[in-house]
C-alpha cells in the first residue's frame, strides 16, 4: 500500500465523518422544499402501499397527488428501511452519505490512471470537501447518488479502454449498468456521456476523417442501448403519469429556459464561492490549461496518450458550461452544479503536481501543500456552515402545530411559497397557497386574487389555511384578504413563526 493510497484512505474516512454530522437533522435547510418533496414521496410507499411505478406527493389536496419524477429507487428504498427502524430523516440522508462513499475509491482510481497518484491525492481531496458538495451528499436528493454512479461508470469505462478482451466485457457490462442508474436517477446525469465519447475516441484512434469507426463498434451500440433505453422508458411513463393526474407535475420541467447576463452572473458567483470556493475555481481554470503534460502521468496501454491525458475531462467542462447556459432556468438550483465538483477537482490536482513539479525543494512543496489544504478547509468550512442554516424551521414548526390541532384527514391550504415542509411535517395533504404557480410565485398579486384561490380551494375541501413567517406579512399588506380571512374562519394558533386558521365551512 502506498503513502498515496494509505492517505486517500483517510481522507475517505474523513470525508464520511464530516458529512454524518446533524446526519438526522430535519429538513429545514434551504433545500428543505426538494428533501420535503422526496422524503413525502417515500413515506406515501410506506403508508399508502409500495406502487413504485406511482411515486406521490402530499401537495394535490384530496386527489392522490401522482407526479412525474426521477426513477424513485431512492424514496423507495427509504420506504423499505422506515418498515424496520421506522420514519427517520438520518435514513434518506444516509443514502447520499453511502453512494458518494462508495465513489470515493473509484474517483481516485480514475485520476490515478491518468495523472498519477499525487494528482488523484490531491482531487480526492478537493472532491471531498468541496462546500457544495458536503452539503449535497447528506441530502435525501438524488443528484449525488447520480453523480457517484456516473463516476464509477466512468471509471469502468476507462478500463474497458485498456483492458484485454477477456476482461473488457466485464467493465463495459458494469460501467454500463451504472450509467444507466445514474440517468434513471438524475436525468441531466446523461451529459457523463462527454467524457464517455472523448474515451470511445481515444480507444479507437480515431482521426478528424475516420468517425465513422466507432460508430460501426457494435459494443458502443450495446453500451448506449443499455445506458440510455430504460431511462427513455422510465421517463416517457413519467411525463404520461404527469398528464394524467393533477397537478399534473414533471419534475425538472421548464428549466430549459436561456436568462438574461446578469442570471448567468449569479450562477458564477455561486460556483467561484459556495460550490467550490474561490481556492478551487482558481486550480481548476489552471488545470484546464496545464493538465494535457501532467509530469507524473504514467504511460502503458490502459492510459490515453500524452496529449489526451486529460480531455475526458475537458469535453465534460465543455458539457457543463453548455448545460449551464440552455438550462438556465432550471440551474437557479444549485445542486445542478455538482458534476462541477469532480470535474474542477481532477484539473486542480493536475494544477498541484504541475505546480509541484518546479519545486525542487522538499520542505517548500510540503509547506505550500499544507498552506493551501489548510486555506481550502478554511473556506470550505465557511461556506458548507451557510448551507445548514435552519431557514425552514418556521415551517417545520407549523407542520408539528397542525399535526397537534388537526384531525388526520384535514386538508391544508398553506401558505408556504411552494415549499411543502408544512405538510411533510404536518402528515396532511392539502395544497399550495397560492396554488396556481405556487411552486414557483406563490405570493399574490392583491387581495382579490388570495380571496378568489383561498375561496376556490375552501370549496376543494380546504379545512385549514396556515400562513408562515414568510408569508404572515400577507395579513397586513392586504387588507381585503385578511378581512376575508377573519370573516371566514376561526383563529386556532399563533406564534412569531406561524399562524393557523380553521376555515368555515362551505354552506351548501
Amino acid at each position: 500500500m502506498t503513502q498515496g493510497v494509505r492517505l486517500a484512505i483517510l481522507m475517505s474516512i474523513l470525508a464520511v465523518i464530516v458529512r454524518l454530522i446533524g446526519i438526522n437533522q430535519p429538513y429545514i435547510d434551504n433545500w428543505s422544499w426538494r428533501q420535503s418533496d422526496v422524503a413525502a414521496i417515500a413515506r406515501n410507499y410506506f403508508q399508502g402501499g409500495f406502487h413504485f411505478a406511482r411515486p406521490q406527493i402530499d401537495w394535490a389536496g384530496g386527489q392522490p397527488g401522482y407526479v412525474g419524477t426521477e426513477f424513485p429507487v431512492l424514496p423507495f428504498l427509504a420506504a423499505i428501511c422506515y418498515k424496520i427502524v421506522g420514519v427517520h430523516e438520518w435514513v434518506g440522508r444516509v443514502q447520499a452519505v453511502i453512494l458518494f462513499a462508495i465513489s470515493l475509491p473509484f474517483f481516485f482510481l480514475l485520476v490515478r490512471n491518468v495523472f498519477g497518484e499525487t494528482a488523484a491525492s490531491w482531487a480526492l481531496f478537493f472532491y471531498s470537501f468541496a462546500p457544495l458538495g458536503i452539503m449535497a451528499s447528506r441530502c435525501f436528493m438524488p443528484d449525488v447518488p447520480s453523480l457517484a454512479l456516473s463516476i464509477i461508470g466512468l471509471y469502468f469505462f476507462q478500463r474497458w479502454v485498456g483492458q484485454s478482451e477477456r476482461a473488457r466485457s466485464t467493465s463495459l457490462t458494469a460501467s454500463a449498468f451504472c450509467i444507466s442508474l445514474s440517468i434513471l436517477i438524475k436525468l441531466p446525469s446523461v451529459l457523463i456521456g462527454a467524457p464517455l465519447a472523448c474515451l470511445a475516441f481515444q480507444r479507437f484512434r480515431i482521426m478528424p476523417l475516420r468517425l465513422g469507426a466507432a460508430f460501426r463498434n457494435i459494443l458502443l451500440w450495446i453500451f448506449a442501448a443499455i445506458a440510455l433505453l430504460p431511462a427513455a422508458l422510465w421517463y416517457g411513463h413519467a411525463y404520461q403519469i404527469a398528464l394524467q393526474f393533477y397537478p399534473h407535475h414533471f419534475f425538472g420541467a421548464g428549466g430549459v429556459q436561456i436568462m438574461s447576463l446578469a442570471w448567468y452572473l449569479k450562477i458564477v458567483k455561486e460556483i467561484v464561492t459556495s460550490t467550490l470556493t474561490p481556492f478551487l475555481f482558481v486550480l481548476g481554470c489552471a488545470g484546464v490549461l496545464v493538465t494535457r503534460t501532467c509530469p507524473e502521468r504514467q504511460s502503458n496501454g490502459s492510459i490515453p496518450r500524452p496529449r489526451d491525458a486529460g480531455r475526458m475531462f475537458h469535453w465534460w467542462l465543455a458539457a457543463m458550461i453548455l448545460f449551464i447556459v440552455i438550462v438556465g432556468y432550471g440551474n437557479r438550483h444549485q445542486w445542478y452544479q455538482l458534476p462541477l465538483i469532480p470535474i474542477a477537482a481532477v484539473l486542480a490536482g493536475g494544477t498541484c503536481v504541475f505546480v509541484g513539479s518546479k519545486i525542487s525543494s522538499r520542505v517548500v512543496k510540503r509547506s505550500l501543500s499544507i498552506l493551501l489544504a489548510a486555506l481550502f478547509s478554511c473556506f470550505a468550512f465557511v461556506y458548507a456552515r451557510g448551507f445548514y442554516r435552519p431557514s425552514a424551521a418556521p415551517l417545520r414548526d407549523a407542520g408539528l402545530k397542525l399535526k397537534a390541532v388537526t384531525p388526520s384527514n384535514a386538508l391544508v391550504a398553506a401558505a408556504d411559497n411552494g415549499d411543502p415542509t408544512v405538510l411533510y411535517y404536518a402528515e396532511r395533504k392539502g395544497w399550495h397557497f397560492l396554488e396556481k404557480n405556487g411552486i414557483y410565485d406563490g405570493e399574490p398579486r392583491d387581495s382579490a386574487q388570495a380571496i378568489i384561490d383561498l375561496e376556490e380551494l375552501r370549496n376543494r375541501g380546504a379545512g385549514y389555511l396556515v400562513l408562515t413567517s414568510n408569508t404572515s406579512w400577507w395579513l397586513d399588506d392586504y387588507d381585503q384578504f385578511r378581512q376575508h380571512v377573519e370573516a371566514t374562519s376561526s383563529f386556532v394558533s399563533a406564534t412569531p413563526e406561524f399562524k393557523i386558521y380553521q376555515l368555515n365551512p362551505v354552506s351548501k
